[in-house]
């Protein structure tokens, strides 16, 4: 099938455009800045606050699914109504749309444990960016898919992975928090599970991450010890003494989304015992 490949140049974005084209897909995908390899009829820049570009770029390639893996951080207009408009555009041509969001919707308190049947209430103008675009984009393509997802993790170039190392070098001022908690999913694993729905008849809200809930600290030490880094150099610290605004323990139940996939989402704890190049699993 042709897929079209929203934020394709971006760290999910470019395992999906992979692990697509190794199936067979034809496979088109949009970058913001710069593309994500050296086939540029594969890619085409596209800006989600331009309905006109939009709308264009779906007439051109005609995909049978797109999936919205961009990301404008808090930008309002990128994040929340960006996606709205491809929902409208996608939901006009009937095409089937994968839309990606996170657990940042939800702010913690009062439980640790979201499943899909629980409502957003955000925290973070990010997180409110997010939880908009949801809403968003189910009132005009009912049939979407929207994939709320935790910390991405793999082959050592995540931001996450990144930082341990900084940390571990002392080439960055910071700590790991140790009371903020997460369920890290690797991103091979997610980015198998997203185009598993997007040739589905899913709809809804769908939670994919990892089975193992772990504070930023913890999985810090896990990676330093993939990495070989020493991880008593890690330091330590706790987000609700910080003025780094964010939920301190949320917790994605993928289980109801798991049990119809045939992609395992592995917890960190699993996927970090390899090395930094040979932490995927077989696609």
């Amino acid at each position: 099938m042709t897929i079209l490949i929203v934020g394709g140049s971006g760290f999910l974005g470019s395992e999906l455009v992979r692990q697509a084209r190794a199936a067979g897909h034809t496979t088109v995908a949009t970058y913001s800045t710069e593309p994500g390899d050296a086939s540029p009829a594969a890619w085409r820049p596209l800006d989600l606050r331009d309905a006109g570009s939009v709308d264009t770029i779906m007439a051109e390639v005609a995909p049978r699914v797109v999936i919205n893996v961009s990301s404008g951080r808090a930008d309002w207009a990128i994040t929340a109504e960006g996606p709205l408009q491809l929902a409208i555009v996608a939901a006009r041509h009937g095409t089937r749309m994968v839309h990606m969001s996170t657990d940042a919707v939800f702010s913690g308190a009062g439980r640790v444990h979201y499943d899909e049947s629980c409502f957003p209430d955000p925290v973070t103008p990010y997180g409110a960016a997010k939880a908009a675009a949801e809403t968003g984009v189910l009132a005009v393509h009912p049939k979407a898919v929207v994939v709320r997802t935790s910390l991405i993790l793999g082959y050592g170039r995540s931001v996450h992975e990144r930082l341990v190392h900084q940390l571990a070098a002392g080439t960055f001022d910071g700590a790991l928090f140790t009371d903020d908690i997460r369920c890290p999913v690797h991103v091979s694993d997610l980015a198998a599970a997203l185009l598993e729905l997007a040739s589905s008849d899913a709809a809804g809200i769908h939670h994919l991450a990892g089975p193992d809930a772990l504070s930023r600290h913890e999985l810090g030490v896990l990676i330093a010890k993939r990495d070989g880094l020493d991880a008593s150099r890690l330091p330590t610290g706790l987000r609700a003494e910080s003025t780094v605004r964010g939920a301190l323990d949320v917790r994605l139940d993928s289980q109801a989304t798991q049990r119809h996939l045939r992609t395992t989402l592995r917890g960190a704890r699993e996927f970090l015992q390899h090395g930094a190049t040979a932490d995927q699993r077989e696609v």
